[in-house]
């Protein structure tokens, strides 16, 4: 199993270079389950804020409603036991709050490699990022 962060989809929507074609590859070897991943609930927030920014409010709906319904997707929730575990992480290694919230789901379900684009999740020991 492993971890998708939100970049991943927004890269696949927003943009048309490599990095989305590889983040695109991602997302359809999920759906053919090559993949097992698995994200938060979080990640629909993110989402649909930054493609409601970056497009309009209509395309944000309807990319907020394809986000999930993602096939082969699991959603993971966030509890108290997340939130304690991310605040754990902001501590340890001086993260924001959402990369926190990300880790901190992730390892709330064993998963200990997280598919994403960004470098900050480099210094979390938990964790080993897969680069896009």
């Amino acid at each position: 199993m492993k971890y998708i962060d939100t970049n991943i989809f927004i890269n696949a929507i927003l943009y048309d270079d490599e990095k989305a074609e590889r983040c695109k590859e991602i997302l359809k070897k999920i759906i053919e389950e090559k993949i097992m991943g698995c994200t938060s609930f979080l990640s629909w927030d993110e989402l649909v804020h930054i493609i409601k920014k970056n497009k309009d409010r209509n395309i944000a709906i309807i990319e907020g409603e394809k986000f999930l319904k993602f096939p082969n997707l699991s959603f993971i929730e966030l509890n108290q036991s997340v939130a304690n575990k991310a605040q754990e992480m902001i501590s340890k290694y001086n993260l924001g709050p959402r990369d926190a919230f990300h880790i901190a789901s992730a390892l709330s379900k064993d998963v200990k490699e997280i598919i994403s684009d960004d470098s900050d999740f480099d210094k979390v020991n938990e964790i080993k990022r897969i680069k896009v």
